[in-house]
């Protein structure tokens, strides 16, 4: 009872926080009165507008698309290069500056790089976001790898569990907090370069059309593209990613 009770305080000062914002946004419009600053209801009628035309929920199910798609690479392969980097110190040793390299790299930079080198395809875009992600997810999984209980690997070698086994049933359930907590902080910074990516090479998705609604100056519009897009990445966030990250950091309690 007392745990259910804080997450609905949570919740409550959360929604009267919302509340607050809007009406201070509110008040700050109306006092402006400038079409660079449009007040919550005409944001509200240029995301009605946008949603009866079928041309909001088009344009965001296609960057929800690249979104995953980016997301699952990254998370795949730099899953991958963390565990081998945190199982191995020679490896660790030969890649480190590779991978150090790989997270001071601008991500601007590699998306003209991407599309330059494989031209304005999706290819290209889900490879540009996926390469800003992968050296992320494998630094925070390296941790984890490097953390893993070395007498549970050598009872797991005692008896001859073999590699994917042991994988399987002793590395990745000790990984799963770590990879949990990747997923979570990749998502929100997955997004964000997807915008960007459609915004320079695109010419469909959301940030396709933040670019659009940026040079006709309809800042109402912008604002509705861009609070639907949160709103949808937000109930990722708390309907998938954090039950699983709780759930991953169980154990722990």
């Amino acid at each position: 009872m007392p745990k259910q009770s804080n997450i609905l305080g949570s919740i409550a000062w959360s929604t009267i926080s919302l509340i607050c914002l809007v009406v201070l946004w509110w008040i700050i419009a109306t006092g402006v009165d400038s079409r660079n600053l449009p007040a919550p209801n005409k944001v509200l009628t240029a995301l009605h507008a946008a949603a009866a035309s079928g041309e909001l929920f088009g344009h965001v199910t296609i960057t929800l698309a690249r979104v995953l798609a980016s997301f699952i690479l990254a998370m795949a392969i730099g899953c991958g290069i963390g565990i081998a980097l945190g199982r191995s110190d020679r490896l660790n040793a030969f890649f480190d500056g590779w991978l150090l390299l790989a997270l001071n790299l601008p991500a601007l930079v590699t998306i003209i790089l991407c599309y330059i080198w494989f031209g304005l395809t999706e290819v290209a875009a889900v490879t540009a976001v996926a390469v800003n992600k992968i050296p992320n997810v494998s630094v925070t999984v390296r941790e984890g790898a490097r953390a893993v209980d070395k007498e549970l690997l050598e009872m797991a070698k005692a008896y001859q569990f073999g590699r994917w086994k042991t994988l399987r049933h002793v590395i990745l359930p000790q990984l799963n907090p770590f990879i949990a907590a990747s997923a979570r902080t990749g998502l929100a910074l997955v997004w964000k370069i997807v915008l960007v990516v459609e915004l320079l090479g695109r010419s469909n998705g959301v940030g396709f059309q933040l670019h659009l609604f940026f040079q006709l100056f309809d800042v109402a519009s912008l604002l509705a593209y861009a609070i639907t897009f949160i709103i949808v990445v937000q109930l990722i966030e708390l309907l998938v990613l954090q039950p699983w990250e709780r759930a991953a950091n169980r154990w722990r309690t």
